[in-house]
């Protein structure tokens, strides 16, 4: 039996990121069981990172709060302490496929041989300076198909069939009351990629008395949850979520009959649990950022075209397992 080789996986942030790299995993296992991987996250999207089986270990840090607090004493042991860990493990490869400065240099810590995307194939190329292989990989291609890309170039194997996310759905949340749901993600990070509240509000009403589905409506901040308290008022059989953490929308979301969102991570970690799902754009273009489209996904709408509720309709009842 080959003995377990240490594989670290370099890749911070943000959400849809690094879902957009569980596909690669999966594939990495596949080929050699023997590698215990390890994953470096920033500390807000670790638990994505530990939903994936086949991911031993993840290690944090914590740069988007540490900025805040640099002249602080305990900000400094924090970092000495990931500097120690990251130094104190022997690794056979680092990996580097966010391809950001802010990824490649605590990787360099490391000391350990580091590999990356090329200067034609990254967002930053000043971080190929660190690396010590670096690989080409088209622009033209999908984020999860470029992470697959690399890594079968790293490690020697080439990609082969649709993506294989390899993470269960979690527990179905113990303070939704029974029935089937569909969740409807309204949030996103830039107004332009909402869709327009009218048109939850008659999807929800479509769902209901068609499907006699219940709306959940989680969120993430204050904003967000006014909103989703708005549209749930005018849904009539909706549900306003708690605050959940990322694993609790894992089984949320994985338990749901029908997921409607926007350009938004949690759509990604939808698309990846293989629910029906619709994923809605308005403001970026599907091809690049949207979801992998399945027999359980669908892209709908484009850069300045808005969807209808009829498109979002007919494209749930084209998935499968939607009834």
């Amino acid at each position: 039996m080959r003995a377990m080789m240490n594989v670290l996986i370099v890749r911070t942030s943000s959400m849809g990121d690094l879902i957009h790299t569980w596909p690669a995993i999966t594939e990495l296992k596949a080929h050699y069981p023997n590698f215990r991987i390890s994953w470096l996250a920033e500390e807000g999207f670790a638990d994505i990172a530990r939903l994936h089986p086949s991911v031993d270990e993840v290690i944090t840090l914590a740069w988007r709060r540490w900025r805040k607090s640099l002249f602080q004493r305990a900000t400094w042991r924090e970092m000495a302490a990931l500097r120690h860990k990251l130094r104190d493990t022997r690794w056979e490869l680092v990996v580097d496929c966010q391809g950001l400065l802010k990824s490649a240099l605590p990787a360099k810590i490391t000391r350990a041989p580091l590999t990356g995307y090329d200067k034609h194939s990254i967002r930053e190329p000043l971080a190929c300076l660190f690396y010590d292989k670096k690989h080409a990989v088209s622009w033209d291609l999908s984020a999860v198909e470029r992470c697959r890309q690399l890594y079968g170039k790293v490690f020697g194997y080439q990609p082969q069939g649709a993506p294989v996310f390899g993470v269960p759905p979690g527990e179905r949340p113990a303070w939704l009351a029974e029935g089937r749901y569909a969740v409807l993600l309204h949030a996103t990070s830039k107004a332009s990629k909402e869709w327009p509240e009218a048109l939850w509000i008659a999807l929800a009403d479509r769902l209901c008395a068609e499907h006699g589905l219940t709306m959940v409506l989680p969120w993430g901040s204050a904003k967000e949850k006014q909103r989703a308290e708005r549209l749930a008022a005018a849904m009539g059989q909706a549900v306003v979520a708690p605050r959940i953490s990322l694993k609790e929308a894992a089984g949320l979301i994985g338990r749901a009959a029908a997921v409607v969102g926007v350009d938004t991570g949690l759509t990604h970690l939808a698309n990846a649990l293989n629910v029906p799902l619709a994923a809605i754009y308005t403001d970026t273009d599907p091809a690049r950022t949207g979801v992998v489209e399945t027999p359980w996904a669908v892209n709908l709408g484009h850069i300045g075209r808005c969807p209808s509720v009829d498109d979002v309709m007919q494209a749930l009842q084209s998935r499968r397992d939607f009834a």
